[in-house]
């Protein structure tokens, strides 16, 4: 199974996403994000066994376990790899980011001891929002300058799910395996 440790958003920055769609038609060619895809990542974890996936959803209900439901801010527009080669396009996020890094550090410490590697790159908390395969470069710098203070919507995060990733030829088709909500106890 192909997958990856995250959350879905939910419907409150479609609409923003469909407005950034609609003003970078003349300038961005690519491949947007469909509205229910949109998603934070953890973990991409890539292809995983059966006892894999056991071993993480063991892991999610433990991490569940330790946070509170809390309040992320999608604000501001980037890219990766970077300005000069643009292939992704995503919202970033302000508020809550702190314990979006923490949950992605435990998922990867926790399933590194079954033999998942962490990604190379570190953890950006963001929401790709599209595939790049050509962009007017000046008119996508001067976007995200606009953009750069914007806010696109507020989310709270209270669940954390192992999500399955089948490759299609019209994208890909993301199927909850499981998901757990967060449950500590707040003190």
């Amino acid at each position: 199974m192909r997958a990856f440790v995250g959350f879905f958003t939910t419907k409150r920055i479609y609409e923003s996403v469909e407005r950034l769609q609609e003003e970078t038609r003349s300038f961005i060619r690519g491949k947007w994000i469909e509205p229910q895809n949109l998603h934070i990542t953890f973990q991409f974890l890539g292809e995983i066994s059966q006892d894999q996936a056991v071993s993480v959803l063991k892991n999610l209900q433990q991490i569940a376990e330790r946070f509170s439901p809390f309040k992320v801010q999608y604000k501001s527009l980037g890219v990766f790899p970077d300005k000069k080669r643009p292939r992704i396009l995503w919202i970033g996020v302000s508020k809550g980011s702190g314990t979006l890094k923490s949950i992605a550090s435990e998922v990867t410490q926790l399933n590194r001891k079954v033999g998942i590697n962490p990604d190379t790159k570190p953890f950006h908390p963001h929401v790709t929002i599209c595939r790049i395969k050509e962009a007017d470069r000046k008119k996508l710098n001067s976007l995200m300058r606009r953009y750069k203070e914007s806010v696109f919507g507020e989310d709270l995060v209270d669940r954390l799910a192992l999500i399955s990733s089948s490759l299609t030829s019209v994208g890909p088709v993301y199927t909850v395996v499981e998901e757990f909500p967060l449950r500590r106890e707040n003190s």
